[in-house]
């Protein structure tokens, strides 16, 4: 089930959260935010949305959508996802990837730019690429990956 995170969710959403960070090979986030630091930067106020997916009373990834930029380019959407590592390769990421899209289908969105796709994250490249995303532009060396060095950031779009 996918649906709008509340704050109780929070310490669920964490406990993946700062693993990822600190793996260092998909977030450029401060290594030492604090959970309240984190929660404020993961939630995303209206018009966008912070949604978690759940199962048997489990958080197993959250994803946050809503204008790329404010004004003239909000026509544009972005997102952001992370998936708890219990539960990857188990439709999670895809999950929220087709929800994602499909509400900025229905928000009226003309399309989705997602700004920072490390391009050493095969798994995230790949499932954006089979969702119809192109990689439109990559930013060489604008990511010092944990185990690959400076690796490029992929700009990658989505026409809806």
């Amino acid at each position: 089930m996918i649906r709008t995170m509340t704050e109780a969710d929070w310490p669920q959403v964490w406990e993946f959260f700062d693993p990822i960070v600190q793996g260092g090979e998909t977030y450029a986030y401060p290594l030492d935010l604090t959970s309240e630091q984190a929660r404020v930067l993961w939630t995303v106020a209206p018009p966008g949305r912070t949604v978690v997916l759940e199962q048997d009373g489990r958080v197993l990834g959250s994803a946050t959508m809503g204008p790329n930029r404010p004004g003239r380019g909000s026509h544009v959407g972005t997102a952001s996802f992370m998936v708890a590592p219990s539960a990857r390769g188990r439709g999670v990421g895809r999950a929220l990837g087709e929800h994602v899209v499909q509400w900025h289908r229905d928000a009226g969105y003309r399309a989705i730019q997602f700004n920072a796709v490390v391009e050493t994250n095969a798994a995230a490249v790949r499932l954006w690429r089979s969702l119809g995303f192109e990689v439109v532009g990559t930013v060489p060396e604008a990511f010092d990956s944990r185990a690959h060095g400076l690796v490029g950031l992929h700009v990658m779009h989505l026409p809806l």
